[in-house]
């Protein structure tokens, strides 16, 4: 395929997608497998952040065993999770993004998201002058950091998919073109459409854990913006957890975040006492994520697949603090603080029988899938002649221009 760009007609275009961690990799699998599949595209791959720590499981092997070659690999993280270790990684991050993207020369970079991995890549594109497609731009997430990252890479791009519509009024809001940005969906939903998830007794095998007739499924990760909260929220929730000694738990470890090494640590503890109903991964990989969602009874603790997936499903979420606060929620999503008071009510109404019947009708704000193949068609064929020359796009409030 010959395309335009910069007046010049160039061949095949290079797609350049860049993960960090595990459940990022998970989201962009399916978008990878589109253009790895196109013959008038070429995928590039770069891996950086937790996927390269043996500490959260090496998880860029899983990448390759899946049939991507990674193009680059970005070492950024240091042994420390505090403020000053996050910013230091962030600038050895944008350090060795450069150097990536000075040899791989993409036409386009795809960015998932929110995190610190994502900003240096953002500032090392935006420099490079490469266009920038960010995903899952315009939402809100008050209690984190990622809140004003999501917010600045949006800045830094040209291309916008969103996963709902007031995200994408959103993002238009900050002042991006209304043609550059488009709503598909939520890209994580491919995942339940395409994937083909393991029944109970073959789940059960593939963790080695009987399930029980209750089941819980618990993500939580730090709340950035709160100094000092991170092991009273995660007591809060221990106890909370101990009030149903009936069931059975699985625990997904967090993120490489401020703090994160903390609460695995305590979740390490938590589960040794109890390991005949409690069960600690690093990583379950898409398939064995989605597939619990499928039978757990209850996904609690504060991560964006109580929101995005686990509606899909018809699961309810308790949803504990500010983290996912200004999110677009499913009425499956129950939002409690970080006590145990609110947590054991909140657990109790969503294994109510009242809120089960609720779940039955539910409306799904994120969309029903079938994104990534959209996404890559919109790579694929947009014209990228000036594409770095944006103008602030501003909206007209009763009918008078901001500036005219």
């Amino acid at each position: 395929m010959q395309y335009k760009y910069g007046g010049t007609i160039v061949g095949i275009r290079k797609i350049c997608i860049v993960t960090g961690t595990r459940a990022e990799y998970g989201l962009l699998y399916w978008l990878m497998k589109e253009v790895q599949a196109d013959d008038e595209l070429e995928l590039q791959v770069i891996a950086t952040g937790m996927h390269l720590s043996p500490e959260f499981g090496l998880t860029y092997k899983l990448i390759e065993q899946d049939g991507f070659r990674i193009d680059e690999k970005v070492e950024m993280l240091l042994s420390s999770d505090t403020p000053v270790g996050i910013t230091k990684s962030i600038g050895l991050a944008t350090i060795g993004f450069a150097d990536a993207l000075a040899r791989l020369k993409p036409d386009i970079i795809v960015l998932l998201g929110d995190r610190y991995e994502i900003l240096a890549a953002a500032q090392a594109a935006m420099v490079a002058r490469i266009p920038i497609a960010h995903i899952h731009g315009g939402e809100t997430t008050e209690g984190v950091i990622d809140e004003a990252i999501r917010h600045s890479v949006t800045k830094m791009s040209q291309l916008h998919f969103v996963s709902a519509e007031p995200y994408k009024k959103r993002v238009i809001q900050l002042g991006e073109n209304p043609e550059r940005v488009y709503n598909f969906g939520a890209i994580g939903l491919d995942n339940i459409t395409y994937l083909s998830l393991l029944d109970r007794n073959n789940f059960e095998q593939s963790i080695g854990f009987k399930l029980g007739e209750k089941n819980f499924m618990v993500t939580y990760h730090p709340v950035t913006l709160k100094k000092n909260n991170t092991k009273r929220a995660m007591l809060a929730i221990f106890n909370a957890l101990d009030k149903f000694p009936e069931a059975k738990i699985i625990f997904t470890k967090t993120n490489s975040d401020t703090e994160g090494r903390i609460i695995n640590q305590m979740i390490e503890e938590y589960a040794a006492k109890r390991n005949e109903r409690v069960k600690v991964f690093t990583s379950l990989g898409q398939l064995r994520y989605l597939s619990a969602l499928k039978h757990v009874d209850v996904v609690i603790g504060n991560s964006s697949s109580g929101l995005i997936e686990a509606p899909f499903f018809k699961k309810p979420t308790v949803n504990i603090g500010e983290r996912q606060r200004g999110r677009l929620k499913a009425s499956s999503v129950i939002d409690c603080k970080e006590n145990t008071e609110e947590i054991v009510a909140a657990i109790n109404r969503a294994l109510s029988p009242e809120f089960q019947q609720l779940l039955s009708d539910l409306d799904l704000p994120y969309g029903k899938g079938n994104v990534s193949y959209k996404i890559k068609e919109c790579l694929k064929n947009i014209d990228l002649t000036n594409i770095l020359m944006k103008k602030f796009y501003d909206i007209t409030y009763k009918d008078e221009a901001i500036i005219t």
